[in-house]
């Protein structure tokens, strides 16, 4: 079974470990190693890999420090790689729909609809065949999966609660414009858990929530409802 921890999730930054109980796998490193490490009780021995879906600083801003403590590779598309100027054997490039052995793991990155120069998403297949997908930082993906276990999944914003705050005056047009065209609402959060919903499905992980422009009780209990299956809403954590 995959369990996650949640080290941070949002716009002030994401981290996210996966763990399988024999090995580790890390997502994104918008927040500071000496955190991460402290909630892993100082033991990152069994982290086989990072994964980084896109270059925008919440998921990547303190790749260095991984690299400059640790032993892992850094995984992400070459567009990402290119535009974090990210080179070298510690930084390996995800071929977008083509499987890469992490480890225990095997990573299949595909594409996303963001902002930024080769965004992805993950289908993680753990040592036993369990299939876990991430998805963050997109308002749209064409692809379906089959026999998901488990989801990460970004539901950052309502679109009434965005509009209320554009007429408040606390969200303006050109912020409201960006989110719109670059991040998951709850309707098309929802309809991609639909397409790949399965039996095999466990449980589902909102994550990437918008702090002003969400509801989490709303937000779990739409998914709730949908999946029939424990619905997590990840915590954003402050430092």
């Amino acid at each position: 079974m995959i369990k996650v921890k949640v080290f941070g999730s949002g716009s002030s930054g994401n981290c996210y470990l996966l763990d399988d109980g024999t090995s580790q796998l890390l997502i994104e490193a918008g927040i500071a190693y000496k955190h991460v490490e402290q909630e892993m009780d100082f033991d990152l021995s069994r982290v086989q890999g990072m994964l980084i879906s896109h270059e925008h600083t919440d998921h990547s801003k303190y790749i260095k420090q991984f690299v400059q403590r640790t032993a892992f590779s850094i995984y992400a598309t070459q567009g990402t790689l290119n535009a974090l100027n990210l080179s070298g054997i510690r930084y390996e490039p995800l071929t977008e729909l083509g499987a890469t052995k992490i480890g225990d793991w095997i990573v299949t990155a595909f594409p996303v609809k963001h902002d930024a120069a080769e965004p992805a998403g993950f289908l993680i297949i753990d040592s036993m065949g369990e299939r876990l997908l991430y998805v963050t930082d997109t308002y749209f993906v064409k692809y379906r999966f089959n026999d998901i276990n488990y989801m990460l999944v970004e539901m950052n914003y309502n679109q009434q609660i965005a509009q209320k705050n554009v007429d408040k005056g606390i969200l303006n047009y050109s912020l409201r414009n960006r989110i719109l065209t670059s991040h998951f609402e709850m309707k098309n959060s929802l309809d991609f858990i639909k397409s790949n919903l399965s039996p095999s499905l466990k449980w589902v992980e909102l994550i990437h929530l918008s702090d002003n422009n969400s509801n989490e009780e709303l937000f779990k209990e739409k998914t709730q409802v949908l999946t029939g299956v424990p619905v997590l809403v990840a915590p954003k954590r402050s430092w």
